[in-house]
């Protein structure tokens, strides 16, 4: 990675000149400015990632300065450098757009540790830049797909709010496509370009959490070894999606939402406060309005992230997407051959209630594309789940199929189904089914499976 390049902009020569050999015995870049003119005339002209100011200068303040540095380059950082007497001016150099501020007489050892917070901040904007330019055309808004209303008036909502700084909230089942809906949102935003930081609230032990979250300084607790930027400090400029939201233990919860409300937190274990431009996306599967009536989540963060809700059906309730999810599956996983689903196993597909939804729906066309070989997908190839033994949809519970095909079905997907697993071992396939080898080759023969011998 390349070094931060930084300019010093104070008026005392002894000060100035000070800290940059200090800062240059340490590897850095460094420019340095008696005026603010003269510094802004740099920025103008030359790359810049740092700028340390004083506050109190005779030509311009730092607040101004500060303020016209910004509309230049709003993702430059500033640090201000100022007196006892001046501390908050250096506060309201922070609500301004300030990184942080250092208090005079300062140590280097401070100023190098805001300087490594700055380069990994630095180096986190990069990667997401970089896996941007990978993946931003992977989300357009079509890639949720679908054509039933449900899916069309989710198509409206997203269009509506994408561009806009507005709090969402993503609600449905599991394996309905709620992170998927979360990257379309930010990838067609004018955050698109700026981080984008994934949360998996559930995941987070209760001790972690708040440091995870918000940061925290050297000694905060046992193990803070070092400083640590936390994810809203890292996505400041672009969009931070938490999931699974209804994991956030209750007494963190009005930490959050003061972050929502005011844009500011302080680190565990620190007094700053850091201002930060955060637009929140956050998804749950559980009922938030029950637990805020059980007591289990707080009713004013639940409005707070409520701001614009976009619910996600079940598969079950547009079974109408099935066949276009269904191609759109195959067309991923055997992009050339792209097997036909012969017209009754995708009927099966569509009276299926799809507990799992889209996630089980993908996972499903993908193994039944490796059993199938190339060939197209009859209903012998389904999982005995979806066969409709003992549901309602199916026609065998009305009398339409006969015992001696519902029987050969079950075999044939058992049979499918422990050869898989074996990755297609027929002698382990056999042990697992307690049949002798020759039995399973011949039932294999009878059903038309024809996966290769052992070797």
């Amino acid at each position: 990675m390349i070094p931060l390049r930084i300019i010093v902009v104070d008026d005392e020569q002894i000060v100035r000149v000070s800290l940059v050999d200090d800062l240059q015995e340490h590897g850095y870049t460094v420019e340095q400015f008696e005026t603010p003119g003269a510094a802004l005339k740099y920025i103008k002209n030359s790359p810049v990632d740092v700028v340390l100011s004083d506050i109190r200068m005779p030509q311009m303040d730092g607040l101004e300065l500060l303020k016209k540095v910004r509309s230049i380059n709003p993702d430059l950082f500033v640090v201000m450098l100022t007196a006892h007497g001046s501390v908050d001016s250096a506060v309201t150099a922070m609500k301004e757009g300030a990184y942080d501020y250092l208090t005079k007489p300062f140590d280097i050892e401070e100023i190098l540790l805001v300087l490594d917070r700055i380069s990994e901040i630095r180096r986190m904007r990069n990667e997401n830049k970089r896996l941007h330019s990978q993946i931003s055309s992977r989300f357009p808004l079509q890639a949720f797909v679908g054509e039933s209303p449900a899916v069309k008036k989710i198509f409206e909502l997203v269009e509506m709010v994408s561009n806009t700084a507005t709090t969402v909230l993503v609600t449905g089942e599991t394996g309905t496509g709620k992170e998927l809906l979360t990257n379309i949102i930010h990838y067609n935003s004018n955050r698109k370009d700026k981080p984008f930081i994934k949360v998996s609230c559930a995941i987070l032990s209760r001790e972690i959490f708040e440091s995870e979250l918000f940061g925290h300084e050297k000694g905060a607790f046992t193990g803070a070894g070092k400083e640590r930027i936390g994810r809203f400090e890292a996505a400041d400029g672009g969009t931070l999606y938490l999931d699974d939201v209804d994991d956030i233990p209750l007494d963190l919860q009005i930490k959050l939402l003061r972050v929502l409300q005011e844009h500011e937190f302080e680190r565990v274990g620190g007094n700053n406060t850091i201002k930060v431009d955060v637009r929140v996306i956050a998804s749950t599967k559980a009922d938030l309005l029950q637990l805020v009536r059980e007591g289990k989540f707080r009713e004013d963060l639940y409005y707070r992230l409520n701001v614009f809700p976009l619910h996600i059906v079940p598969l079950r309730q547009r079974k109408e997407d099935i066949p276009l999810l269904v191609q759109t599956c195959i067309e991923q996983f055997a992009p050339r051959k792209k097997p036909e689903i012969q017209s009754e196993a995708l009927e099966r597909m569509k009276n299926y209630n799809w507990p799992g939804n889209v996630r089980e729906l993908r996972n499903i066309v993908e193994r039944l594309l490796l059993l199938s070989h190339g060939k197209p997908v009859d209903v012998s190839k389904l999982p005995v789940e979806m066969l409709g033994i003992g549901h309602e949809d199916s026609e065998r519970t009305n009398g339409n199929a006969s015992l001696d095909q519902v029987l050969a079905e079950m075999e044939a997907n058992l049979i499918l189904q422990a050869l898989e697993k074996c990755s297609g071992k027929q002698v382990k396939a056999a042990e697992m089914l307690r049949i002798p080898v020759s039995t399973l080759r011949s039932k294999m023969g009878k059903h038309g499976l024809s996966l290769k011998k052992d070797e």
